[in-house]
């Protein structure tokens, strides 16, 4: 089963803690005019929430390395393609394909 969070730093690292095997995904802005102009283009905030926006940003963008993978969204459509490809390559790990195709392995191997 995969499941999905969008969560900060600290929640990540609870998620590791409890949860070995769970793999995570920092997605980084391709830098921090682009990460300002995406928050202005929403036009919901004030200068000042930007402002605590983009700190909170840098301050999460420091844990990027605690993470299994990085995803630089510069083009949505790449970044997409790239979150796709890791969800396959987790899905064929061979701790879960070991499982999901333990009988054909077994018949396979059986004299």
């Amino acid at each position: 089963v995969d499941v999905f969070l969008d969560i900060d730093w600290q929640g990540a690292e609870q998620i590791r803690n409890r949860m070995p095997g769970a793999r995570s995904i920092f997605i980084l802005p391709p830098s921090k005019d682009e990460l300002d102009r995406r928050l202005r283009g929403r036009g919901q905030d004030s200068e000042e929430v930007i402002a605590k926006r983009m700190a909170q940003a840098v301050a999460e963008m420091s844990h990027y390395a605690e993470y299994d993978y990085l995803i630089v969204n510069d083009d949505f459509d790449t970044a997409l393609s790239d979150l796709k490809i890791i969800i396959r390559a987790e899905r064929l790990r061979m701790s879960r394909q070991k499982l999901r195709h333990g009988a054909l392995i077994s018949k396979l191997l059986a004299d």
